[in-house]
């Protein structure tokens, strides 16, 4: 039995879905979800083996909510959003289905995972990466806290710095860490915005509120906060002309 599961927040597309794999008896239809949140709840509770995921939905988006989870299903993308068909069909997504689509073109569509079945996992691994870097995603952070879901504005970020296999994102509210690296964002992050300072600090311009000298040629960068973070030598000419110094 393959277990599915349909994420979407329109009720029409969710039925169309719905009506197409019900021409495959082999798939049981775990859960039809309305939004990201309780696509990711569905997900951890079923186990689907395959996802149909729209992208633009409300709280958070399809590619936002895949990167919290755990045991990634294979996924098939149903959107009415042309601009993302390109980088889903680089990185070899399973497949992209632009509304409004064919039984046809679905069952294309279905076929192809079935041929592949084993082989998405590392695809959508790249695919968020490549989708991290579009204005849709890089003005936000999503994190997920003990099972709860929590949005950081990327202004609100103070500083990131490199904690082991994460990246432990400093606010006002404290800090927080994501599986992720400090060269994911130093992509990713706006670079008149952010400036990587150091090997283990990218560092929000905005914050800074003064640059003290440091031992061994380094420089203290003081925080609105009043957190000091270390610039290095060659992190200093770069946070300087972020500074327009």
């Amino acid at each position: 039995m393959i277990k599915a599961v349909i994420i979407d927040d329109e009720p029409l597309a969710r039925e169309v879905v719905k009506e197409f794999l019900s021409g495959y008896p082999q798939v049981q239809l775990m859960q039809e979800c309305n939004d990201g949140f309780e696509g990711l709840k569905a997900i951890q509770q079923h186990q689907p083996d395959i996802i149909f995921l729209d992208i633009q939905m409300p709280k958070i988006t399809g590619f936002e909510m895949l990167e919290l989870v755990e045991n990634m299903p294979a996924v098939i993308f149903t959107t009415a959003f042309e601009e993302h068909a390109l980088r889903a069909f680089e990185v070899h997504a399973v497949d992209y289905l632009l509304k409004p689509f064919s039984r046809d073109r679905f069952d294309k569509a279905f076929q192809k995972w079935m041929e592949q079945h084993n082989s998405n996992a590392a695809a959508t691994a790249a695919l968020l990466e490549t989708a991290a870097a579009t204005p849709l995603q890089n003005n936000r952070v999503v994190i997920k806290i003990n099972g709860k879901i929590k949005i950081i504005p990327v202004q609100d970020i103070h500083y990131l710095e490199a904690a082991d296999d994460y990246v432990k994102i400093v606010t006002q509210e404290g800090s927080f860490l994501k599986n992720k690296t400090m060269s994911f964002f130093e992509q990713t992050l706006d670079p008149q915005q952010f400036t990587r300072v150091h090997r283990s600090f990218i560092l929000n311009v905005n914050q800074v509120t003064r640059i003290d000298p440091y031992e061994k040629e380094n420089h203290l960068a003081i925080l609105r906060s009043g957190a000091r973070v270390l610039v290095s030598k060659t992190g200093y000419p770069r946070l300087k002309a972020a500074l327009g110094l």
